[in-house]
């Protein structure tokens, strides 16, 4: 999957796309939070009140989406404090990349990427 990865994002340009921005929220962390709130200049709690809510999971997600922090040209204003969710998307190179195919299906329908990478994964499996 590693391979794979690493393949398709030589050649992709996310900044052409943006829709895992545009459609979805990452979860939010303890540490993501006090991390983007610190580059902010805001307490932690003024942050979560602003941009954040509990979701039925009891986890910290983006008020609404498209993410807050995208800018017209695609461009994430906070990139360089961006939660590790974020950081990690699509998740298509995980060492224990089968242990999240129902993320990856989900995934499948936002990014173009996790699609083209699967579908050259199918292809090794059956030419095998």
């Amino acid at each position: 999957m590693q391979d794979l990865h690493d393949e398709e994002f030589r050649k992709t340009d996310c900044l052409t796309c943006a829709n895992c921005c545009k459609t979805t929220g990452p979860l939010f962390t303890t540490a993501d939070i006090e991390r983007i709130s610190r580059r902010l200049r805001m307490k932690a709690q003024q942050f979560e009140e602003m941009y954040l809510r509990k979701d039925e999971d009891g986890d910290m997600v983006l008020q609404r989406v498209p993410c807050t922090f995208l800018d017209a040209g695609n461009f994430c204003t906070i990139y360089d404090v961006r939660p590790k969710a974020c950081r990690e998307y699509p998740h298509t190179d995980r060492k224990k990349f089968h242990q999240i195919t129902n993320l990856t299906a989900k995934n499948l329908e936002i990014c173009p990427a996790t699609y083209r990478i699967i579908e050259e994964l199918k292809r090794r499996l059956v030419k095998g």
